[in-house]
């Protein structure tokens, strides 16, 4: 269907149902209804182009979540898929970008007449995307928190205060000798911020509370080596927290298979989605992958439309305790 059967059918000129549809000129009330009402009962549905050209708006928003080492996917997908479906709401696509191309990456996109907005997910805390960020003429928010934030808009779990509240719980039962089993090195290595700032909530909660702490991170893959360095090296250690979703079974099997009952000799706290923690019996801190990816489009909505918004939207950690953490004797 054309916008000359829309004219047709309201008895006006082309030129007129583009001015009604694109709001670029003052149409009497009268005709506007007229129009609309061609509009309703013919199903015309503006062409997307057209409507971009029209607007000077793509309609579009791009995500940019680089699959890089150590990377999670399943959490990172349901934030995408959160991420897409409120866009929706919002009569706006997503254009996933998974590839690693940084600053290149940002600039090329931003450049075209492609999207209207950014996302930028895997932030690490001296990430080398942010002065091109602050210097896009395009409404952008990051899921996850660089050192420097300023001029920025950002979202994320408050994993700083996730890392104390694990190590918290911990010293609260009794705890002296604790660890947390972080994310692949590959993730440390390029100073992620969600895995540097739980170390960092970890290690200050526990000084806090005169507890002992130590951080390891762990590939999956080498999840047994991991927990049995840990029990080699730390003999004392009755209390773990691990942030490593992929690594977290393993683990446990690892704990076990070294001879240490869970919770009996070691208790076990996780920062991950319920549904894993539920299936495990773990105490955790859930992470509201959802959450995140919904008000993170939320907040690029009303960039777009020019209204304020927070800098910061640090979500507190919950937490849930379950059998696998309870008081020492």
């Amino acid at each position: 269907m054309k916008i000359s059967d829309v004219a047709r059918h309201a008895g006006v000129s082309p030129s007129t149902v583009s001015y009604v549809l694109s709001g670029k000129r003052s149409i009497s009330e009268q005709t506007r209804r007229r129009v609309l009402d061609s509009v309703r009962t013919l199903g015309y549905r503006p062409h997307a182009g057209a409507r971009a050209l029209a607007s000077s708006r793509s309609n579009v928003i791009a995500l940019v979540v680089p699959l890089r080492s150590g990377i999670h996917v399943p959490v990172v997908m349901q934030m995408a898929i959160a991420a897409v479906t409120t866009a929706r709401t919002h009569d706006h696509d997503v254009l996933l970008l998974t590839q690693d191309e940084g600053v290149d990456g940002l600039e090329r996109v931003a450049g075209t007449a492609l999207v209207d907005a950014i996302i930028v997910m895997d932030v690490e805390l001296h990430d080398v995307r942010l002065p091109v960020l602050r210097s896009l003429g395009r409404p952008s928010v990051l899921i996850g928190f660089p050192a420097d934030a300023t001029g920025l808009t950002c979202i994320d779990l408050d994993f700083e205060a996730a890392g104390a509240a694990c190590a918290e719980h911990l010293a609260d039962l009794g705890h002296r000798e604790i660890a947390l089993v972080g994310a692949p090195p590959a993730v440390y290595e390029r100073g992620t911020g969600f895995a540097e700032r739980t170390k960092t909530g970890f290690q200050r909660a526990a000084a806090e509370r005169g507890v002992r702490a130590v951080v390891r991170p762990c590939d999956p893959q080498d999840a047994r080596s991991t927990a049995t360095g840990l029990l080699r090296d730390h003999p004392g250690l009755t209390g773990v927290a691990v942030h490593n979703e992929p690594a977290t079974e393993p683990l446990l099997t690892a704990f076990r298979a070294a001879g240490r009952r869970i919770p009996d000799d070691l208790s076990v706290i996780a920062i991950a989605p319920d549904d894993l923690a539920e299936r495990l019996g773990l105490t955790s801190i859930a992470i509201p992958a959802d959450e995140v990816g919904a008000q993170a489009v939320t907040l690029l909505m009303a960039k777009l439309d020019g209204q304020e918004v927070p800098a910061s939207t640090l979500l507190p950690p919950r937490l849930v305790v379950r059998s696998s953490t309870p008081p020492l004797p």
